[in-house]
């Protein structure tokens, strides 16, 4: 007897095919996707190849790594703030509270050792603590007041001493900022005192000086005003006299109305006339 033949059989295996065709291309798919990395523009990367580093540098773009076997690390190599509070004491044993930012950067060729000999965590490892001893002993060189008014001074030798404990790491200081100096309140009074007494006593100079130039006019107004009496004096002559003299007389005789004046009660007053019309 015949045994005819089942289409359904064909299905399944067909449905098999189909399934593992689709599975084999989402893993094609999935290796492929992991055999290339994109290093970000400002970063570089490092191969590790099962927990182990490798030394070439990837520069920013795309670069293949074995799936599975490799994976990519990035290191930021951009200007990167890390910031630090310092408690410590100056020269003449004030506390000091310092906030400190620190502006560095990663160099691009010593990724690798940075990476492999300190690790990603180098800001808390190295910095820091770095920044911490070094601000401690550069504000011990300094007076209180000094290090509010050197402030400039004070955070040149930091980035000085900075730049080249860091440069062992190869890590790049590209600027430090004194953010503040906090000190005691007994302190924070005292040179508030010291600067009100400082005002007024430059209020008292500046009065002093004011009456000083004051004193000084009047004294030279009297010594102008003595010369010119001086030089008048020295303009009168017996000329000079006699002149006035005759401008006197002319002047009464032209107000003269040609009368006696009368006394009375007594003799009669002589006038010189025949002088008096000579003149």
């Amino acid at each position: 007897m015949e045994t005819g033949t089942n289409p359904g059989a064909k299905k399944p295996v067909k449905l098999r095919g189909l399934t593992g065709l689709i599975i084999t291309v989402i893993i094609v798919g999935i290796i492929a996707m992991g055999s290339f990395t994109q290093i970000e523009y400002g970063h570089v990367g490092l191969y590790k190849t099962f927990g182990k580093l490798n030394s070439d540098v990837l520069s920013p773009g795309i670069h293949f790594k074995i799936p599975f076997i490799q994976s990519v690390i990035q290191v930021n190599t951009q200007v990167t703030k890390a910031e630090t509070d310092t408690t410590a004491s100056s020269k003449d044993l004030q506390p000091v509270s310092t906030h400190v930012a620190v502006n560095y950067s990663v160099n691009k060729e010593s990724a690798y050792n940075l990476m492999n000999n300190i690790g990603g965590s180098f800001d808390t490892i190295i910095i820091n603590p770095a920044v911490q001893e070094i601000v401690k002993e550069v504000t011990a060189r300094y007076q209180a007041e000094d290090l509010i008014a050197r402030r400039d001074v004070v955070a040149g030798e930091i980035s000085e001493l900075l730049t080249a404990r860091l440069a062992k790491y190869d890590l790049i200081v590209n600027e430090i900022n004194i953010v503040d100096f906090k000190f005691s309140d007994a302190f924070n009074q005292s040179i508030e005192a010291k600067q009100v007494a400082q005002q007024q006593a430059l209020k008292a100079s500046n009065d002093l000086k004011r009456v000083e130039i004051e004193a000084k006019q009047k004294i030279a107004q009297a010594q102008a005003e003595a010369e010119s009496l001086k030089l008048k004096k020295q303009e009168v002559t017996p000329e000079l006299i006699q002149l006035k003299q005759i401008e006197v007389q002319e002047k009464a005789l032209e107000k003269w109305d040609g009368k006696l004046p009368s006394v009375t009660g007594g003799a009669t007053p002589f006038i010189d006339i025949q002088s008096l019309t000579n003149k």
